[in-house]
């Protein structure tokens, strides 16, 4: 006899049972994984609690400036917040940031300048960033390569550093000035960086050129582990706060921490040199900044937990995951590999019918802004595009892969998978 929560499905969602049988043999494998994070969870929630009470938060700084921003005591604060957060000198928190790509492009352009040259040493990084590098050779859209900074990249080798290689580019190569260290797969078949892999590959840039800025985009990581690249030496990093670090609750933003001269540098291209971040009001939104940032440990590892249950169930299945239910993680995306474009398109149908907003509709594959092919995104979200939100998002190329991520509570990511699995089953 079904169980009313399986009945419900049964009889609402059409889940049929097979797919109730793999539903009940993932949620047992995957037990322990979950004790695992939720001790992760409660040590950063610790860590977030701290950082706000050492800043001595309280109703003033939810503030609601107009204006130039000047002496915005909320943004401020929540400046030192996040710095305390990632233990390191200095952070900008901004509701000007428009997404994690704007974050980053302002860290690059804000520290890279004529004749210096950036080297990615996880392979060709995510595909918004083409155009602000000048990978894809747009002319007049302002890349950094029209500015005259030159890139290079090493790819990886089995999915792992090729480190031989990034030794010979420093030394051969004295005019690179940042290496770019991307935490997460984008839309790679790949793990995501463990924290201690960031580690290795900071140590080893410093040992061979101190100079170089080590910068990690750590779009999808924060909270997944008990530490940050900048607890390992990162100078500097950028994410957006519709990912994890807003919980769910923050409309907007991004953020970039780090050394001061280099956060500096970047807030100068976020507004314009002089005023950086003097400058900026922030529309009586602080207060939904700061929630968000208590609610993010706890939203981030539901996330995960969703991405963990995805991963096993799928891979029961049949499908090809990465990574494994039991792998550790560094971020909360799950890949799965369709090999197959329709059934990849109806798993992101899926998603998106097992959204809270916008179920109704189907999602469509469609030329994308920022993206070389065709994407289908599945973001049924109470914030536009908030991939903390249960989403779903794959470019329609070859071997069709999926990516899955976000959740703000892990029985609706669970749910949403559910029904895509049965869509492509059924």
């Amino acid at each position: 006899m079904l169980d009313i929560t399986a009945q419900f499905l049964k009889n609402k969602y059409r889940i049929n049972d097979n797919v109730l049988d793999l539903y009940e043999r993932a949620l047992e494998d995957i037990k322990g994984q979950f004790e695992y994070y939720d001790k992760i969870r409660e040590y950063n929630q610790l860590k977030v609690l701290n950082a706000l009470q050492e800043e001595r938060i309280s109703d003033s700084h939810f503030t609601n400036s107009s204006g130039y921003g000047y002496g915005d005591i909320g943004r401020d604060a929540l400046d030192r917040v996040y710095a305390r957060i990632f233990n390191c000198e200095s952070a900008l928190v901004r509701p000007h940031f428009v997404n994690g790509t704007h974050a980053i492009g302002a860290a690059l352009f804000g520290n890279l300048r004529p004749g210096d040259t950036m080297l990615s040493v996880c392979g060709t990084p995510y595909d918004t960033l083409h155009n602000i590098i000048g990978i894809n050779k747009n002319t007049n859209i302002g890349s950094l390569r029209e500015y005259g900074v030159k890139y290079k990249q090493i790819d990886l080798i089995d999915g792992k550093i090729d480190f031989e290689s990034i030794r010979t580019e420093l030394e051969i190569d004295k005019t690179i000035k940042l290496v770019h260290i991307q935490r997460s797969t984008g839309y790679g078949w790949r793990k995501s960086l463990l924290i201690s892999e960031v580690e290795d590959i900071i140590s080893f840039v410093k040992t061979i050129n101190p100079e170089v800025i080590s910068f990690v985009d750590n779009c999808y990581g924060e909270f997944i582990d008990k530490v940050e690249p900048t607890d390992v030496g990162a100078d500097l990093i950028a994410g957006s706060l519709i990912k994890n670090i807003g919980g769910g609750i923050a409309p907007t933003g991004g953020y970039v921490a780090g050394k001061s001269q280099y956060v500096n540098q970047a807030s100068y291209r976020l507004t314009i040199p002089g005023i950086g971040g003097e400058c900026g009001s922030t529309f009586g939104i602080m207060r939904l900044l700061y929630q968000g940032l208590f609610f993010a440990p706890h939203v981030s590892i539901e996330a995960v937990k969703g991405a963990i249950f995805c991963s096993r169930i799928m891979e029961l299945a049949g499908f090809e995951v990465l990574p494994k239910f039991d792998d550790k993680r560094s971020d909360i995306i799950q890949s799965v590999k369709f090999n197959d474009k329709i059934k990849m398109i109806n798993f992101c149908k899926g998603i998106q019918a097992g959204s809270p907003v916008d179920s109704f509709v189907q999602c469509e594959p469609w030329d994308m802004p920022g993206y070389e092919d065709q994407v289908i995104m599945a973001a049924g979200a109470f914030i536009q595009g908030a991939s903390i939100e249960l989403s779903a998002d794959a470019p329609i190329r070859e071997p069709y892969i999926a990516y899955l991520q976000g959740g703000l509570t892990f029985d609706h990511a669970k749910t949403g998978i559910l029904i895509a699995l049965s869509k492509i089953l059924n």
